[in-house]
C-alpha cells in the first residue's frame, strides 16, 4: 500500500494538542490553561445577525473571496484598529486565521525556500513550512530580553533562499510585542532579499502598553507584508473558523484560486457574523480587553513572588510564558502537572528548541 506521504509525515502534532487530548480524556475537575482561547462566549449580538442572516437565506455558496460587505467590513476594522489599509478586493476571507496563514505560505514559498520565524514560536509556523515543502528555520530570540525581537539575529539568517519571515506580535506564547524599528529592519531585510513578511496580527487589539499598528503600516514596504486577520481571538469567535488575508493582489489573487480548490468559500453564516463584529458596539470587546489586561497584572504579580518561577511580562495577548527552574523536559512536566495537581499547562518544548518552560493561558 502506497504510504501517505512526506510531505505530511513530517509536520507533527502540536504538543499543545497532545495535552488538550490528554485534558480531554481525564475523568475530573482541571484548571485549563492549554489552548489559547478567550473564556468569554461569543457577543450577542454577533449570535443574533448570524442567526438571521441563516433565517433569510444566507445559506448558499459566497465569492470564492468572500462577501462583498465581509470585505469591505474587514478592510474598514484593520484600517482603524491597527492602521493597515487595503482595498476589500485585496482581501480573501478564510476559515479562521490558520487558513489564511496556510494560503500565504503556499503561495510564496518554494519547494526548499526558507521560512524564518523568531522563537519561541506557535508550532503552526514550522509546519506550514513543511507542507508547503519549504525549510523552516526557527531563529532563536535572547531570553534575557523576554525574546522581544532582536532584527539583527534574524537578519543574519536571510538570504538568497529566504521566502517568508513570519512575524507575531503580539506573540504566541509569550505575549511579546516587537519594538516597531525592530520590525521595520525585518521588513527591509525581507524586501532586499524579495521575500515576504507574513504578519500573524490575530492579537493585534489585544495589546495594554501601547496602541496597536500593524506590521504593514510600520514600514515603506507594505507590498512585501502579507496580513493575517481573524474574529477568533478579539470577538471570542474561535468556533466560528471566520479569519482573512490581506496583500497586493500579485498575491491574494493566487490565494483565491488554493482557496477555491480547498474550501470554496468560508461560511456564509460565519460571515454574516464577522460583520456583526467588525461594525457592532464595542462594548463586549471593551470588556474582555480590561479582563484580559487585569488578569495579565495579576499574573506577573504572582510570578513575581513566586521563588523559583520567572516569566517575561506580557505586552499582549493573553498568555504567559513560565520558566521554573529545573525543568528540562517540558512535556513530562506538563503531564505531571495534570495528573498530580488537575492543572493544564501547553509544554514549552512545543514552541521551539530553545524553549524549556510551560505556556499558560490567562486564567
Amino acid at each position: 500500500m502506497h504510504e501517505p506521504t512526506a510531505r505530511v509525515r513530517r509536520a507533527e502534532r502540536s504538543s499543545i494538542r497532545v495535552m488538550y487530548d490528554l485534558a480531554e480524556s481525564t475523568d475530573r475537575d482541571l484548571v485549563r490553561l492549554e489552548v489559547g482561547e478567550p473564556d468569554f462566549d461569543t457577543p450577542e449580538h454577533v449570535i443574533d445577525a448570524a442567526a438571521a442572516a441563516a433565517k433569510d437565506g444566507a445559506t448558499h455558496y459566497t465569492p470564492n473571496a468572500g462577501t462583498p460587505e465581509c470585505r469591505e467590513a474587514i478592510s474598514d476594522a484593520m484600517a482603524a484598529d491597527y492602521g493597515v489599509e487595503h482595498d476589500p478586493d485585496e482581501i480573501v476571507v478564510t476559515v479562521g486565521g490558520m487558513e489564511a496563514l496556510h494560503l500565504a505560505t503556499l503561495s510564496v514559498v518554494e519547494p526548499g525556500e526558507d521560512v524564518l520565524f523568531p522563537g519561541p514560536a506557535w508550532p503552526n509556523y514550522e509546519n506550514q513550512a513543511l507542507l508547503a515543502d519549504g525549510h523552516p528555520v526557527e531563529v532563536p530570540m535572547p531570553a534575557e530580553t523576554g525574546y522581544g525581537l532582536d532584527a539583527n539575529r534574524l537578519i543574519a539568517e536571510m538570504g538568497a533562499d529566504t521566502a517568508a519571515v513570519v512575524l507575531t506580535t503580539p506573540s504566541n506564547p509569550t505575549g511579546q510585542v516587537f519594538d516597531p524599528e525592530a520590525i521595520r529592519a525585518v521588513v527591509e531585510a525581507a524586501a532586499d532579499c524579495g521575500a515576504y513578511v507574513i504578519a500573524d496580527e490575530v492579537y493585534a487589539r489585544l495589546t495594554y502598553d501601547r496602541d496597536p499598528r500593524g506590521i504593514a503600516a510600520l514600514t515603506g514596504h507594505p507590498e512585501h507584508v502579507l496580513t493575517v486577520g481573524s474574529c477568533s481571538k478579539t470577538y471570542a469567535m474561535t468556533g466560528w473558523r471566520l479569519g482573512w488575508l490581506a496583500g497586493d493582489r500579485t498575491v491574494t489573487d493566487e490565494v483565491v484560486k488554493i482557496h477555491e480548490s480547498t474550501t470554496a468559500c468560508a461560511s456564509s453564516v460565519a460571515q454574516n457574523a464577522a460583520i456583526a463584529a467588525l461594525t457592532g458596539p464595542e462594548e463586549p470587546f471593551e470588556e474582555m480587553y480590561e479582563a484580559f489586561k487585569e488578569r495579565r497584572d495579576y499574573v506577573v504579580e504572582r510570578i513575581a513572588g513566586i521563588e523559583g518561577l520567572s516569566a517575561p511580562r506580557p505586552d499582549g495577548a493573553f498568555y504567559a510564558f513560565l520558566d521554573p527552574d529545573g525543568v528540562t523536559d517540558s512535556l513530562a512536566f506538563a503531564k505531571y502537572l495534570l495528573g498530580e495537581h488537575g492543572v493544564v499547562l501547553a509544554p514549552g518544548s512545543g514552541f521551539g528548541g530553545i524553549a524549556a518552560g510551560v505556556a499558560a493561558r490567562s486564567p
